[in-house]
């Protein structure tokens, strides 16, 4: 499966030379950025943006290697179906300031779109409980996430 992951880089940065290297981390976090952005059955261009723009800030990448990252996330989603091992790689390598900023980038994906669905709600209560981060610094993530985003938190 890793060398189908690795080719799967060549093509779509183009390198013919060099693949792009995520780490589990990193393909954990887009898995669930990918995960939050599609639960509403509409993958829009906006959270897209907001994930290429989350994962180039976070883990410093080009913008190709970014759409890389997501294409590789959408493909590891498709296969797994089950966030545990996301959540688990996430938990091994944040401390909990990080897993409370990274639940901060996943509220930005699911309002990127201005709107809060009751499918992605459910799966922001389902990934505070996996990361181990409590309510209350939840909600501190997703009032900072909305002012992020210029919305008030009547956004629902």
């Amino acid at each position: 499966m890793i060398k189908r992951l690795k080719a799967l880089f060549k093509e779509t940065t183009g390198d013919s030379g060099k693949a792009t290297d995520f780490d589990e981390l990193q393909l954990a976090a887009a898995a669930l950025m990918v995960e939050a952005a599609g639960l509403d059955d509409d993958f829009s261009a906006a959270e897209r943006g907001k994930i290429g723009d989350l994962l180039a800030r976070r883990f410093g990448l080009a913008a190709d290697a970014t759409e890389a990252l997501i294409a590789a996330a959408e493909l590891r989603i498709a296969e797994s179906g089950h966030l545990q091992g996301f959540t688990r790689v996430i938990k091994q390598s944040f401390d909990p300031e990080e897993r409370v900023a990274l639940l901060q980038m996943l509220w930005e994906v699911v309002y990127a779109d201005g709107r809060l669905h009751d499918y992605e709600a459910s799966l922001m209560r389902r990934l505070a409980g996996l990361l181990h981060v409590p309510d209350r610094d939840s909600g501190v993530a997703r009032k900072r996430a909305l002012e992020r985003l210029g919305l008030d938190a009547a956004s629902r």
